[in-house]
């Protein structure tokens, strides 16, 4: 195999990789001596010349990790799952250095940048009140959620944004002296000395540390990054559209939500008590931002009326404060008589730190802060004085605006079966869940509880409730997101939801549930009878006053994991599609579409503008909800620069489909339909056949791959079943994925599409197919997507890893090698490439980077998974390096489940 190839422009990327290389060799030595890196570099290189075609290097790399014992493998994993994150962290810098590069005068806005967007729309015609009017109802919010493969604990993401800092120096200083350099690379050692010493990984996760994964995102980087989506937003409108426009931009347009603490769907240890402790650490967190910014603002805004303008409403503020906070007046003093501005601003503080105490003088809601901090900024504005501090001020406006008192909005999330049940103990019917949902539907028509709940689930469903009145209370209404109710089948799955509210006693002054009740359709079946559901539902008498009540807002979920595991990839993304479009068009809503996806391809993970995009325009209409998950958090949000980076791609890309839509009607022709519809049946049936029909395939399932291994891993709090574990129908997306992945099959993101391809192609013809991989940007973006999944594979290692079974995992095996080859081929045969990311080369570089890294690691696996078995997978020391392997191999490849 030779060395990854490395353009002009991204040398810089390898000599940091060649750096960060150099000094884990040095720690390596170091801390385990000669023989440890001596082990790591003879699986590495046999590993490159085995990619490169030596037959003989197979042998050797097996021999090479075979030969460890369980205290020699261990090590040796842990430095290629090291060496994963140095590259993977370089190459996110090398983003950021690209970035700049691009931002500097002269050059070209970045594609998908607000900048090039807003050209786009100019260039194309877009008339002014258009791009203001889609402006006015933009609002884009990504929720992260709990992942039971996100395996980088706490205190590693702290070391890496020290260790981030550090590669960003040596970017910014354009000529270091020797000993500036010397400094920064010694840091840089320090830190992967460091990060190795440190047990990288928590034995098992609680919610709690699952609040604390979520935040540090929310708070170290999201934070600081959003007030400048705000101003590139309104530069690049200023530009083309002039300053008028530029008001448009200035309303919030970006929030956040998150599930940890909230989704209660199969995870017994989410509940009542975790809604209220998440919102308790989230206040805490942001207002202490809010604190730390608002002292810092003291410190500039200095101001002497005697040698600046200062409007009189800041005075009269001030008044009113220190009449609320006659204590903090008092201990004030005179001080800062003379400095209206940062006497303001010290009440400013007080109050806040009144606030998460809730003691007197408490912020009632994020609103009445803002009201503080205009009367500071517009007094600045108003007498010139921007640059001295009206610029912060209106940084920290736009970040009270996102985040208020809460951070993050909580969703809660619930299995509809379980309301059922709940929904039987209040109206003392036995079989209520037993019952066609068309019985249920008329039991809940006219229905009022009728006696408490005695069971623990019952109970508990009625404490929930409980726990969002309370949090509403405390934390103000935006603090609580969505109810969404998992696997819906039928209007009465969200009635059911307004019923165990109401019993629990969560109702407004008009006795209406303040929730927003959101449907999750999962599977393809529940897809495709969406829009029935939904007409049902709204047209509902009882559900008709709830969403009159709610503004005629109603948000539908749509999950692409059990879509996919259910039916496969093309089937799953063409039954989204179609659902989204029946949805826009039902008459009563003003619809949301949030969509469930994960990290990898087949559960929806494709890259964030060409997602966008790929959607129809008529159910985005300015609004986008989506799930941000596991690794993918931090690939996307880990680094300031990636984060806004990230966020640019998405808010554009849906001002962007938005305005256009405005404008433009033209749409996928009739005849790719068609096309489309049959790639998807095609596709769904030969991977039904297989995973959900072949009773043989449960087994082969269990013997191929380390699912037992994961299932013992428990990263997450969740379990990795929804209920019992019958087989593939009750597993979890997540684990599903994750284990093909660890297999280096990649299973879900392409079987059964050799089928469809080959009914496409038979059917509709090549030229078709070419077409509407040219022109149609959702087909283009599922080939993208089965492309980086396919170039990720490495069919022989798999083969290793059906070896593991019997005889019928053995013919599996040949089956599924032989449909991934004619998978690939179809492909490339469409794409009109030779050779897998042909146009992407980056991705390319990227996986050959890190094959050497990731193949010891599989045949490691392979060796020890077989010895475990053998000994009734009871030898600890042998999991422990399993456990480790499989971490490894998710670090390397990234985008796992």
């Amino acid at each position: 195999m030779r060395e990854p190839e490395f353009p002009a422009h991204d040398l810089p990327l390898k000599d940091d990789v060649r750096l960060l290389g150099d000094l884990l060799g040095r720690v390596l030595k170091e801390e385990g001596g000669t023989p440890l890196f001596e082990r790591v570099e003879t699986a590495r290189l046999a590993a490159i010349r085995r990619r490169g075609g030596d037959e003989d290097a197979e042998t050797e790399l097996r021999r090479s990790v075979a030969d460890l014992s369980t205290d020699e493998a261990m090590p040796v994993m842990r430095a290629f799952s090291l060496y994963f994150g140095l590259v993977n962290m370089a190459e996110r810098i090398h983003r950021i250095r690209r970035l700049r590069q691009a931002e500097r005068p002269g050059a070209g806005p970045a594609t998908g940048s607000l900048k090039a967007v807003v050209a786009i729309l100019a260039d194309a015609g877009v008339p002014e009140e258009i791009l203001t009017d889609v402006l006015g109802r933009l609002d884009v919010v990504p929720v992260f959620t709990a992942h039971p493969t996100e395996v980088i604990r706490l205190a590693i993401l702290t070391k890496e944004q020290r260790f981030a800092r550090a590669l960003v120096d040596r970017i910014e200083r354009t000529d270091p002296t020797p000993d500036e350099e010397a400094a920064i690379i010694a840091q840089i050692g320090e830190e992967i000395r460091a990060t190795w010493q440190t047990e990288e990984h928590l034995a098992h996760k609680e919610v709690a540390d699952e609040v604390e994964h979520v935040v540090f995102y929310l708070r170290r980087v999201i934070y600081r990054v959003l007030p400048r989506l705000h101003e590139s937003l309104e530069a690049a409108i200023t530009s083309r559209y002039g300053p008028a426009a530029r008001a448009a931009a200035d309303r919030p347009f970006l929030r956040f939500g998150s599930w940890v603490g909230g989704d209660m769907d199969g995870n017994p240890a989410v509940g009542p008590e975790t809604i209220i402790a998440t919102l308790e650490r989230q206040r805490e967190l942001i207002l202490d931002c809010y604190v730390t910014e608002v002292r810092a603002l003291a410190e500039r805004c200095t101001q002497s009326p005697t040698r600046a303008r200062i409007a009189p409403e800041t005075q009269e503020r001030t008044s009113a404060l220190e009449a609320l906070l006659p204590d903090v007046a008092a201990s004030l003093g005179d001080r800062f008589r003379d400095m209206p501005y940062r006497r303001l601003l010290h009440l400013i503080t007080a109050r806040l730190h009144a606030t998460r105490r809730d003691g007197p003088g408490s912020y009632p809601g994020p609103q009445t802060l803002r009201d503080d901090l205009r009367v500071v900024r517009d007094s600045l504005l108003a007498h010139g004085e921007g640059d001295a501090g009206a610029f912060r001020v209106q940084r920290l406006l736009r970040r009270v605006a996102a985040f208020g008192f809460h951070l993050a909005t909580l969703d809660l999330r619930q299995d509809a079966r379980l309301h059922r049940d709940v929904v039987g103990e209040l109206l003392a019917i036995d079989d209520f869940s037993e019952l066609p949902a068309a019985e249920r539907l008329r039991l809940l028509e006219l229905a009022a509880a009728t006696q408490a709940p005695t069971s623990d689930d019952g109970r508990r469903a009625l404490a929930v409730m409980k726990s969002v009145a309370d949090a509403r209370r405390r934390f103000g209404p935006d603090a609580i997101g969505p109810y969404i109710v998992s696997m819906t089948e039928g209007p009465d799955d969200a009635l059911a939801v307004l019923l165990i509210a109401k019993a629990a006693g969560l109702v407004d002054a008009d006795g209406r549930v303040p929730l927003d009740v959101v449907p999750l359709f999962e599977t393809v079946a529940d897809l495709e009878r969406a829009r029935e559901t939904m007409a049902a539902l709204l047209t509902h008498p009882t559900y008709a006053a709830h969403l009159a009540a709610r503004d005629g807002r109603q948000m539908v979920m749509l999950g692409y994991s059990d879509s996919a595991k259910d039916s496969g990839l093309a089937s799953s993304r063409w039954s989204l599609i179609r659902a989204q479009e029946e949805l826009a068009a039902l008459p009563g809503m003003h619809l949301t579409v949030f969509h469930g996806r994960g990290g990898s391809a087949s559960r929806g993970g494709s890259r964030p503008r060409d997602a966008v995009l790929a959607e129809p325009p008529a159910a985005l209409d300015g609004r986008l909800r989506l799930t941000e998950q596991g690794e993918i958090i931090h690939a996307k949000y880990g680094l300031r620069g990636i984060a806004r980076r990230t966020l640019e791609l998405t808010v554009g890309a849906v001002l962007e489909a938005t305005a256009r839509a405005e404008t433009t009607a033209s749409g996928p022709s009739t005849r790719w339909r068609d096309a489309a519809a049959d790639l998807a049946a095609a596709s769904r049936d030969a991977y039904r056949a297989l995973v959900h029909d072949d009773p043989s395939f449960p087994t082969v399932f269990r013997e191929v791959t380390p699912i037992d291994v994961i299932e013992r891993l428990r990263i997450g709090s969740r379990p990795p079943s929804r209920r019992r574990q019958a087989g593939i129908a009750d597993l979890r997306a997540i684990p599903w994925v994750f284990a093909w992945t660890q297999t280096r099959l990649m299973l879900p993101g392409w079987l059964g599409l050799d089928a469809g391809f080959n009914r496409l192609l038979n059917t509709h013809g090549l030229d078709t197919a070419r077409e509407m991989a040219r022109s149609w940007p959702f087909f283009r973006n599922l080939l993208q997507d089965v492309e980086m999944v396919l170039a990720k594979a490495d069919p022989e290692i798999a083969s290793r890893y059906f070896a593991l079974g019997g005889d019928a995992a053995q013919a599996t095996g040949a089956h599924l090698l032989t449909s991934f080859h004619e998978t690939r081929a179809r492909l490339l045969e469409i794409l009109e490439q030779n050779t897998l990311l042909e146009r992407h080369p980056v991705l390319a570089r990227a996986i050959r980077l890190r094959n050497p890294y990731v193949d010891p690691m599989n045949f490691l696996q392979i060796e020890v998974l077989a010895r475990w078995r053998e000994g009734g997978r009871e030898d600890d020391d042998l999991a422990r390096v399993l456990f480790t392997t499989v971490k490894g191999i998710a670090r390397g490849l990234q985008n796992t489940g």
